[in-house]
């Protein structure tokens, strides 16, 4: 991590949801989501946001030696957003602690406000994080034979 990862950090993400990240395309083996509205889907919103998030702090990381995973989400989805539309995305590093990272996060669609919260990520090492899951198949795959 360089000394320029603090809190204070913004940064804003615009995207246009494509039809292709709406609910019917979320799990499209789900029957049940086939039945579901064209906007955009939560899980996709969610992945949008940790885009954003990562996004931002790349400049400030060793990357791609150093990345980061979400493992925190505190949200709402307030409002659907057909395709067609862009979401812009604000985030703000509130706070870093150690290489725990959490930030403040806002969505707009051009008509409503669709999220807000908070999320935390954590700053890995790439190749030990890859390691330990390569790792983690292996021992699964040896205990199903």
């Amino acid at each position: 991590m360089k000394p320029t990862l603090q809190p204070g950090l913004t940064f804003e993400f615009q995207f246009k949801v494509p039809e292709n990240k709406t609910v019917p395309h979320l799990y499209p083996e789900s029957p049940e989501f086939q039945e579901m509205p064209q906007v955009l889907a939560s899980g996709f919103m969610v992945g949008l946001l940790e885009w954003a998030c990562i996004q931002a702090i790349n400049p400030h990381l060793d990357w791609p030696q150093e990345q980061t995973v979400g493992i925190e989400f505190h949200l709402n989805h307030t409002a659907a957003t057909p395709p067609g539309l862009t979401v812009t995305v604000s985030c703000e590093l509130t706070k870093v602690e150690g290489r725990k990272l959490t930030f403040a996060l806002e969505a707009h669609d051009g008509v409503d406000k669709i999220t807000e919260g908070t999320h935390d990520r954590f700053v890995i090492d790439a190749a030990k994080f890859n390691a330990k899951m390569a790792a983690k198949l292996s021992k699964c795959l040896a205990s199903d034979k």
